[in-house]
């Protein structure tokens, strides 16, 4: 028995013309095909398709009689299809395919009519991290909850799309573009207004499975005709000037220009994963002092790359890239190893040396983190308090829980912890207070500022504050003017580093210059020539 519900149907208003078309085309012939909607009577839209032939009679047609087929499974298939072809199916975002269709009609219409166009590229920070150690659903939740708010960054008339992965793709079409209009008017303004509240997508903790999530984007944004004059080209400088921002640090974004052009990447590439397999590392050590006494406590480790192309590659040129590519943990516990073996070479000197390296998130995942770190330490029979392990801040809270069992199970060994780059993230204060951290490193980006800036200053002087308050030890980086040093001192920051009393140096150029101590906390005072008081620069120590 036929449907109820499809009875009494009517023919659906916008398909009314094409049907009639269809039968008046139909009319002389001997058959009727056509295809069209139907509203039910309970109000669902159903597709038909109508087949029939002419009833003939010596020759004279009398009726026409058919059979109409429900093929509404059939045509929401194909819709389904032709959705999947240009959509993304976890995010429902439009994919490549429909974003570069896109974008080569937004190049078309500003060539024609004078116009510009931006493509932002952007690329999760931690997204391997979330994914790895959450699990793949909670990164499918994450990038859904990403594209979310996207969407609520961008314009109605921008497009944001998935290009795969754990990167998106933004277009910002007809942008006004004329040499004399107002700088607001200029399309880089534009593109970097947007991106700018992309950036503000990521100040707020994701929620997945009741877990805060903290995570940054790099992003690089390419402007047509400016960067480029096709859409392909558009397309290539937007993803090498993301990796340029990613190279420079998380949560950044950069905008190309004529003057800057972007390293190739694969070549790069290539040449860091042979530089795993030949260990082409090397370690420098930048001190840490006691501001009140300027006497040195300890080390920071720092690794640079050897390259065999000559001269050295600062880590945040790599550290990204091997982020990236899975390398970091191997390049991680070389550290560990090569410091516990340089520790155990000074002890043999007679030298007490307190020294910390960093923890990559990467390697904050790895099941077996702490036992490697300790084996590593008893290899060379380096006492584990020793050692004092920093993660930054953001890596911090990307799952707090897992950074709070593995510095529980590190403090229970001995060994030192440290948070870095404090105040650049977006930590929570409460998970902050019960983590067992004894150090807390103030950002350089704030040091920069002080004096000078007051609310700089107001933030400097809090984080002092509320490390005492919680019982960890203040440091301060990047000090580099004595007007710093002092300003430091008077608000009771108990710990120091940077260029102001040493750059990085490698191990025994750090012993020669410095010296052998006087105490058990360190063995040597960084203080310069007694000349009037006044410190000398660094280059004459």
């Amino acid at each position: 028995m036929a449907d109820p519900s499809l009875w009494f149907v009517r023919l659906h208003p916008d398909d009314r013309e094409r049907a009639m078309a269809d039968e008046d085309r139909s009319r002389g012939t001997s058959s009727l095909s056509s295809e069209y909607r139907m509203v039910a009577r309970d109000g669902r839209v159903v597709w038909f398709r109508d087949e029939a032939s002419v009833v003939v009679d010596d020759g004279r047609a009398l009726f026409m009689q058919g059979v109409m087929y429900d093929i509404t499974d059939q045509k929401q298939a194909e819709a389904d299809l032709a959705y999947l072809a240009y959509h993304d199916k976890l995010t429902g975002l439009p994919n490549r395919q429909m974003f570069e269709e896109l974008l080569d009609l937004a190049v078309a219409r500003a060539k024609r009519d004078q116009l510009a166009a931006a493509v932002l590229y952007l690329d999760l920070d931690s997204f391997k991290v979330v994914n790895d150690t959450l699990g793949h659903a909670a990164g499918d939740k994450l990038l859904q909850q990403v594209a979310m708010r996207l969407r609520e960054a961008i314009r109605d008339v921008d497009v944001v799309a998935r290009q795969g992965g754990d990167e998106f793709l933004l277009l910002l079409a007809d942008l006004p573009s004329s040499p004399g209009a107002h700088m607001a008017a200029h399309p880089r303004v534009s593109a970097e207004a947007v991106a700018g509240r992309v950036m503000e997508c990521f100040h707020r903790p994701f929620f997945i499975g009741g877990v805060e999530v903290f995570t940054t984007a790099s992003v690089g944004v390419a402007l047509y005709p400016e960067s480029a004059d096709s859409s392909e080209a558009l397309l290539k400088q937007a993803d090498a000037i993301m990796y340029e921002s990613k190279r420079s640090g998380p949560g950044q974004f950069l905008v190309h220009t004529d003057q800057r052009t972007p390293s190739p990447r694969l070549s790069l590439t290539s040449r860091l994963r042979r530089a795993v397999e030949a260990r082409q590392w090397l370690l420098h050590y930048q001190p840490v002092v006691e501001l009140s006494t300027e006497r040195m406590s300890g080390v920071e480790a720092l690794i640079r790359w050897r390259s065999p192309q000559g001269g050295l590659i600062q880590p945040g040129e790599f550290i990204p890239l091997a982020e990236e590519l899975g390398l970091i943990a191997a390049i991680g516990d070389w550290v560990v190893g090569a410091l516990a073996e340089q520790l155990s070479e000074w002890q043999r000197r007679g030298l007490a040396m307190r020294a910390s390296f960093n923890l990559s998130p990467r390697q904050l995942r790895q099941p077996n983190l702490v036992e490697r770190i300790v084996e590593r330490l008893h290899d060379h029979r380096v006492d584990p308090s020793g050692v004092v392990v920093e993660i930054t801040e953001s890596a911090a809270m990307v799952d707090p829980d897992r950074t709070q069992h593995v510095f529980e199970e590190l403090r229970r060994l001995g060994v030192g912890l440290a948070i870095d780059d404090f105040g650049t993230g977006y930590s929570s204060l409460s998970r902050l207070r019960h983590l067992p951290v004894d150090i807390l490193k103030i950002d350089r980006s704030f040091v920069s500022e002080i004096p000078a800036d007051p609310d700089a200053s107001a933030m400097v002087a809090a984080f002092v504050q509320l490390a005492h308050t919680l019982g960890i030890v203040p440091l301060a980086e990047g000090i580099e003017t004595p007007e710093q040093l002092d300003f430091l001192r008077e608000n009771g920051c108990t710990l120091g580093q940077g260029f102001l009393f040493s750059v990085p140096l490698e191990a025994e150029e750090l012993v020669v210059r410095y010296g052998p101590g006087t105490g058990p906390a360190g063995w040597a005072y960084m203080s310069g020539p007694a000349t009037n008081g006044a410190r000398q620069p660094v280059e004459q120590r």
